[in-house]
Parts: C-alpha cells; structure tokens; sequence
C-alpha cells in the first residue's frame, strides 16, 4: 500500500516538477490573451502556442503562487524558453506588447484621445492634432472629410501594439470603418439617396441622442421627418458639441451657441458628425421607423414619448417633468 502511494506521490512531483522546466525551444512568438479568460484556459492557449508543456500544470502553478485571478489580457511577446513561472509573472504583471483598449459607440475624437493617453498608448494632444485636423493625411477606401475624421473612428475593441504611432492607430480605425461600414453598407447608403457623410452625420445624432437600442430608429424617423418638412432638428447632441463639453442637462442659454453646429439655429444637418456613431446607429440612419413622429423627449429613465403634433410634444413634456419630479 504504501509503495503505491509512494509511487503516486513521486508521479504527483515528477509532473509537477516538468511543468516548472521550459518547453525547451528557442525564439519567441507573440501569443492573445483574451478577456475574461481562466487561469485554465490561458494555460491552453500558452500550450497550444508552444510557450509551456502543460496547460494542468499552468493553471496549477497560477493557484499556488495567488496569481491566478490576476492574469492580465493583451498581447505577449513570449518564448518557450521561459519557465512557466516567468511566464505566470510577466502575464501578471501585465507586461504586454499590445492591449486591448474599447472605444464605445458615441464617442468622440476628444474622448477617443484621452482614453488612448490614459491607458498609456499615446499622446491625446498629437492624436487629436492628428484625427481633428489632419484627415487629409490618411488614404481610405471611401470618402471621408479633409479635416476632422469625426464619425469615421469606428467604435470597436481593439489590440492596439504599446508604442504604436498615432497614425497608425488612425488608420486602423478607419479600416475598421470600411470593412464594417462603408464597404457591405454601400447598397443600402446608395438607396438612401444620403452621401456617406451625410449618413454618418446623422447616425452620429442618433447615437448620442438615443439611451435604448428600440428607441433609435423613431429617432431616426423623427429626424427625417423634420429634415422633409424643412424644420430644424433642434437636437440637444448637437448643442452639446458646439459647447464642447458633457451636460446632463442643456439650458435655454446653451441654445445660442453660436456654432454651425447648432441645430436650433441653422437648418439641416450640421455639417458633420458630433461622435463616432456604431453600427446600430449608422443602420437605424439608413432605416427609420415608418412613423409620423416630429418630436420626442427624454424621460428620466433614458427612453423617449415620441409626438406627432406640438400639442402632443407639449403634454408628453409636462409629463416627463412630473415623472422627473418624483
């Protein structure tokens, strides 16, 4: 009996003790850790990368040292050379050689910026010389402004390389752009008897405006219907812009902002985008809900009472201000 449980023990810390050696090869290779992965499941990815021998032994390893729950996501230059210890580390410690960086839909170059700059992936300053004024510089596919690419940056996850020119990051993103956008949506932008800017101009409205995914299309609907019957949009996202700063709430005041991006005071779209719009929006701009609606107002919970007619669009705001009230 106890031979065997001898010889379990030794096979125990024989195994164990191989999956502390290197896998034994030379060179390196850049290996993706995902988000939200497993210490196990990050072990398989190493071990079908070729950086370690065992995936159970990875895993094992990251329980004992605590480093289990700590392995960061991104890109890692490696190499099978490395314990799998050091390797444990370096992923711990987040020593990546790209990251995973997400721009959510509806943001702006400024925010875009500042998001790179804090995540320590570029310079906002030059990012925004760059993507605000400098769209001229960049070859695409499609057509896009000369001056500010605002609309164009699509709003996506990506694995960004750390010390990547700001150009480079640019350009991804408006690659990303065509191969999501501007390439399978030049059907539906044709019919819409839209430029792609104009589209893009509009979505960008949509996405800032709308808080719930089946609000954007009567949102879509209302905007149209105002652009035909020659009415300003009158939308709050476009005030917002020309001021250049977030408010949770636009004043009377704000409504004379002298810009031409201010929709209470200059008829039409303006002219471009106020953030970079997602798919959803782009689509709910190509396709609006077949309704008759002219106004709509905010609720506190972020959905909208859409109104055909100014008296309506009256009493749905009284509405709202009591529900506000509460």
């Amino acid at each position: 009996m106890w031979t065997a449980v001898a010889l379990v023990a030794l096979l125990a810390l024989w195994l164990l003790g191989s999956t502390l050696l290197p896998a034994g090869r030379v060179g390196t290779v850049v290996v993706q850790i995902p988000r939200d992965k497993s210490a196990g499941e990050i072990g398989r990815i190493l071990a079908a990368s070729g950086v370690i021998r065992s995936s159970f032994g990875f895993r094992v390893l990251a329980r004992v040292t605590g480093k289990g729950t700590g392995l960061k996501p991104g890109a890692y230059e490696l190499s099978p050379s490395m314990t799998p210890l050091a390797v444990i580390d370096k992923i711990a410690r987040g020593e990546v050689c790209a990251r995973w960086v997400t721009f959510p839909e509806g943001f702006t170059i400024r925010q875009i910026a500042e998001r790179l700059d804090a995540e320590g992936l570029g310079s906002a300053l030059r990012f925004w010389g760059l993507a605000g004024y400098g769209g001229a510089y960049f070859r695409t596919s499609f057509p896009h402004p000369a001056k500010s690419l605002e609309g164009y940056l699509f709003p996506d996850t990506y694995l960004l390389s750390v010390g990547a020119p700001e150009d480079a990051i640019i350009g991804e993103m408006l690659d990303c752009f065509g191969r999501k956008v501007a390439t399978p949506l030049a059907a539906d932008i044709s019919r819409s008897g839209m430029s792609l800017h104009e589209v893009v101009t509009l979505a960008s409205l949509i996405e800032r405006e709308a808080k719930i995914p089946k609000d954007r299309p009567l949102i879509s609907a209302v905007l149209h219907n105002r652009l035909r019957r020659n009415m300003r949009l009158e939308c709050d996202a476009t005030v917002l812009y020309a001021l250049g700063r977030h408010k949770n709430r636009v004043l009377y005041k704000d409504l004379d902002v002298d810009s031409p991006y201010n929709t209470y005071l200059h008829d039409g779209l303006p002219p471009g985008p106020v953030a970079n719009p997602g798919l959803a929006s782009i689509k709910a701009a190509l396709h609006p809900a077949s309704v008759g609606y002219l106004y709509y107002v905010a609720r506190p919970d972020g959905s909208h009472v859409f109104s055909r007619t100014m008296a309506e669009h009256q009493r749905a705001r009284q509405i709202v201000r009591r529900e506000a009230a509460r």
